[in-house]
Parts: structure tokens; sequence; C-alpha cells
């Protein structure tokens, strides 16, 4: 059974060498599950030929269509623009470099039809990363579900089928610093997971370096959660009753033995202790003023520098 429409909506930077090979297997299947289908395509600034090769596509296949950022934006972001252009009951994301199999399609809408809102691919192993990677992630997710009141499973990926409302939900979000998994569970609605094996990548690398992920990492913690604020309020709070009793305990054997108070290094090393740790307090609370910053400046969370495809006279 064919559903009536599907958008699906590929975030794509410097997928050069991975986009033909992608639509030799999307496309066939696209055609098995859905009467009307579009792919939404964002160039995310790349610095290659994917643009080229996108427009190339686009004359082979009429249901694709482009949309150009005007830099690098990130994926967030290219992720946000094809929602907001995308039309239809039913919304797909995957990535461009053919880890997520456009063959579990036809399952995901199945399990759609029986009544989930988002049917999100859920990764059966991690062999195609690092030891070291994965652990760090199983983790982070771990910690996130700990410090959050947003569930995310652990081995969730952005491989999900949406329905409509969804994707209106998630367009209505002002935020500009965005963490897309920990909205996709925000929005809430039903969600059911789909089992795949993650494909090494066909061609290139990961964008994703070290750096990168832990910043992404911290700002979905701090997207979703206060406690990293509470967390210096307990600390400080318990630094000054220590404080309280260690003066209690120095004015007690000063009164009792008479013994004089050891000077300069205790001294020294409590200011450099205390001062290291209200360093850090600030730059944890900076961490929430800058995203505070960031929000009422009210940019745009990106910019199209053009679009094929759309019939509205932008090509």
């Amino acid at each position: 059974m064919r559903v009536e429409s599907l958008s699906v909506v590929i975030p794509c930077f410097n997928e050069a060498e991975n986009i033909a090979a992608l639509f030799d297997r999307l496309v066939p299947v696209l055609e098995t599950v859905a009467e009307n289908w579009a792919v939404l395509c964002v160039d995310d600034g790349s610095v290659d030929e994917t643009l080229a090769r996108l427009q190339a596509l686009r004359r082979q296949h009429p249901g694709i269509r482009v949309i150009k950022l005007s830099r690098n934006f990130g994926k967030e972001a290219a992720i946000s623009a094809g929602l907001a252009h995308a039309l239809g009951a039913h919304v797909l994301i995957m990535d461009g470099d053919l880890q997520h199999p456009p063959e579990l399609i036809p399952d995901m809408l199945k399990r759609q039809r029986e009544g989930a809102d988002i049917v999100y691919g859920l990764r059966r192993s991690r062999n195609t990363e690092s030891f070291l990677r994965g652990a760090l992630s199983r983790l982070y997710y771990g910690l996130f579900s700990r410090l959050s009141d947003v569930p995310m499973a652990p081995e969730a990926s952005d491989f999900r089928l949406m329905s409509g409302r969804v994707v209106a939900a998630l367009n209505a979000l002002p935020e500009k610093t965005r963490f897309m998994k920990g909205l996709y569970a925000w929005v809430g609605f039903s969600h059911e997971p789909c089992l795949y094996e993650v494909a090494p990548r066909r061609s290139g690398a990961s964008k994703w370096s070290l750096r990168r992920l832990c910043g992404y990492a911290w700002n979905g913690i701090v997207s979703f959660s206060v406690v990293p604020l509470r967390f210096w309020t307990v600390i400080g709070s318990g630094i000054a009753a220590l404080s309280l009793f260690y003066a209690g305990w120095i004015g007690l054997t000063t009164l009792v033995f008479g013994r004089e108070v050891p000077g300069y290094a205790t001294l020294a090393v409590a200011i450099f202790f205390l001062g290291g740790l209200q360093l850090l307090s600030i730059g944890v609370l900076g961490e929430y003023i800058a995203r505070i910053f960031t929000e009422t400046k009210n940019r745009p969370l990106f910019i199209i520098e053009e679009t094929h495809g759309f019939n509205d006279g932008s090509d």
C-alpha cells in the first residue's frame, strides 16, 4: 500500500561522491512506497561539487528539490531548513552518506500507519565507530537522560519518519540554538523504534571531529537541563558549610589549647581552590547567558541563497 505523499529531507555537506549512489537506491524505493514524493536536499555550504551533482540529478528526477544555504550553518540548521519546506503527511530525515538504508523506508511507513507519529532508526550496533567513540556516546546519552526531563533513546539517530503534525510542531519552535535529537523527544507524540545496521560510509570521512562532537554534546545538555547551574549551588552550599565548621574548629583549638593558626600555605591553597571554583561556576553561568544572548539577537537560523525545483520562481 502506497502513501499519498512523502517528503525526504537530506542535509548535504561535501557529499558529492555519495549523492549519485544514494539516489540510485533511494528513488526506486520512493516510487514503490509513495504516489507523490519529493526529496529536499539542503546544501549546507558545500565546497565540493555537491550542488552541481544535485542539479544534474534533478534533471533526471523532477521530484528532487535543492535548497542552497549561503554558508555552512551546521546540520541542525540544515535539517530545520528542510523541515520548513517539507510538505505532506509523511516526512523522512536521512543522511546523505548511505549510512541510513533507504530500503528500511517501507517498514518505517508500515509502523507509522499502525499509529506511531515518529518512527526513529535505532542502531543495532556501533561497529562502524571506534570503541572509544561508542563508549563516550553511550556515556553521554546515559548522562543526558539523568540530567534532563526529556527521555531519549541512546542509540537513536536522525534517521526518522515523522507525521505532518510533528513537523508542524518542530517548525513552530522559535529557538535558534537547536539540539534536534532532544527536540524530537520534547515535542512528544508517539514514538516507535525501527532497528537497522549502520553501514560504513561509501565515500569520504565523517564531518564530526571530536571537538565538534564535544561541543554538540555540551549544547544538548545546556539546552535541556539546568542541573549544571544547580550543581554549583550545591557546591557553594557545601563549601560554605565546611568553612563555618573549620572556623569553629580554629576558634575552639585557639581557646582551649592556645595554638596559633598556621598561616600562609593553608591560606594560599584555599584562595586558589575557591578562585578556581568561582571561575568555573562563572563559566557555566556564562554558557547559559550566551544562549540567552543568541536568542535575543533574533537572527535567522539559516539563510537561503538559492533554491531549485520549487514552483515559486526561485530557480
